[in-house]
């Protein structure tokens, strides 16, 4: 009798041993493509983050921070034969002809949007927004005078509008999105470590806890 039954004792333990090893294994085979993910995106997200961090800072102090407004003027005289091609767009509120373009930016150092123009009577005006600055160029169609101006904040100006996205172009947009996508990798990752030390770490959900009631308080109490 005794040599049957070890078998059927010894089955079931072998079986749940097998099963303990596979969940194991999957534990470490998770924690090591999440420790992967969470490094990656950390470093995809290191610079940017302190950036955001800082500027964050800056944006809630700004009426603090003194600056020092610089403005820059230049003028010009767009050449006659540019003029009246610049004349008949006016006559159909079009876009600034592309050699007129072309000459503001190589004899006036100012690059021009393709599109923007506004149009007044024997005037064309274009905005020229940049982070941290504000400006544009005027041309008279008849005279070709060319007036530029451009008024600049400062630098921490420049850093507070590239956390807003203000007047950044395209490309600073794309950025923003690609950054905030490792962000949320980062976040996400940094949720599974905490739920996989969490056992040994106690401390770990009421420090998370925290993190969400201090701001749901604030926001619900304190913000009006």
């Amino acid at each position: 009798m005794s040599s049957t039954a070890a078998p059927d004792v010894a089955a079931p333990a072998a079986a749940e041993r097998l099963r303990a090893k596979k969940r194991a294994q999957a534990r470490a085979t998770l924690l090591r493509q999440t420790l992967r993910w969470h490094w990656i995106s950390a470093a995809i997200c290191l610079v940017g983050m302190f950036l955001f961090a800082v500027t964050g800072i800056t944006l809630n102090h700004a009426g603090q921070i003194p600056a020092t407004p610089k403005t820059i003027a230049r003028e010009g005289v767009l050449p006659e034969g540019l003029r009246a091609e610049l004349r008949r767009v006016e006559a159909r509120s079009g876009q600034l002809p592309p050699a007129t373009r072309d000459w503001l930016r190589k004899e006036m150092k100012i690059r021009v949007p393709d599109d923007g123009v506004e149009w007044a009577p024997g005037e064309a005006y274009v905005a020229l927004p940049g982070p941290g600055s504000d400006g544009g160029v005027t041309i008279d169609t008849a005279t070709g005078d060319v007036a530029f101006e451009q008024t600049r904040r400062g630098a921490v100006a420049y850093l507070n509008d590239l956390h807003k996205g203000r007047n950044t172009g395209p490309a600073w947009a794309w950025f923003i999105d690609i950054f905030a996508v490792a962000c949320v990798v980062f976040c996400l990752t940094g949720l599974v470590l905490l739920q996989l030390h969490s056992k040994a770490r106690p401390s770990t959900w009421p420090l998370v806890g925290a993190g969400l009631l201090i701001p749901l308080l604030l926001a619900i109490f304190l913000i009006h």
